[in-house]
């Protein structure tokens, strides 16, 4: 059942929203080659005890950490450990919280040091495909118009669209109806209202988008070993465009 927020429940929303985007930040000023992505889970426990709010991952369906930290083809629910970062390494950073009762969740994509020409144009092409869904997300507009707009940034950036993982609502729990895949036709889907809060996250790869789950059990993988790139945010549904909760 997707849910209406309340403009109380937005404001709170927003508050989580700006928090998170805080230690997302920071946590991407730690991120150096040598350093460990269990350091950067141990950085973000700290954050959270700091701004005084529940890490959403830790413990859902048994999930052992704070982060999700993704590295090179792992897309996604990368386990945080005592591997150093390599120069060159691309790191998903996927991170929820909740705040007074609601929830947010955000996710960035980093180089570790430069990158080279075919991981820059995945990396920008999938912040811009998050962009385009943002602006997408409008009242009177459906589903499958965010999924259009994320996939046609992909196709025009000859890239692989991850369809196996999906983005969702969120607020009142952490994964809400409704499903927003990161493809679509336009026009069809359910109809966004003003009040719904989602979270939309484009998935591309640089070969076939086709995953696999890794030994860990929580770990998924781009299944050929490409490299994987994936940007999250919470948007708010407005009347004109969508508005970003976790900026």
């Amino acid at each position: 059942m997707v849910s209406i927020k309340t403009d109380r429940e937005i404001r709170i929303m927003k508050e989580g929203g700006h928090i998170l985007a805080a230690i997302l930040k920071k946590i991407q000023n730690a991120v150096s080659p040598g350093t460990t992505t269990l350091e950067l889970d141990s950085l973000a426990t700290d954050l959270c005890s700091k701004y005084k709010v529940k890490p959403a991952f830790l413990g859902y369906h048994g999930y052992p950490a704070v982060l999700c930290a993704s590295v090179n083809n792992v897309i996604v629910h990368g386990i945080p450990n005592n591997t150093p970062l390599r120069c060159g390494d691309i790191l998903g950073i996927d991170m929820g919280i909740k705040h007074k009762g609601y929830y947010t969740d955000a996710a960035i994509s980093v180089s570790v040091g430069s990158a080279n020409r075919d991981v820059s144009r995945l990396l920008h092409a999938t912040k811009e495909a998050l962009s385009a869904g943002i602006l997408a997300a409008k009242a009177g507009a459906h589903i499958g118009d965010v999924g259009a707009a994320i996939a046609e940034v992909a196709l025009k950036y000859k890239l692989g669209i991850v369809r196996e993982l999906s983005g969702h609502g969120i607020g009142h729990e952490l994964q809400e109806d409704p499903a927003v895949p990161n493809f679509g036709q336009k026009g069809t889907g359910l109809a966004l209202k003003r009040g719904m809060t989602i979270a939309i996250e484009p998935m591309f790869s640089l070969g076939k988008p086709q995953t696999k789950v890794l030994k860990d059990n929580w770990s998924v993988g781009i299944a050929d070993g490409s490299i994987g790139t994936h940007f999250e945010h919470t948007v708010l549904v407005e009347e004109r465009f969508g508005i970003v909760l976790t900026r």
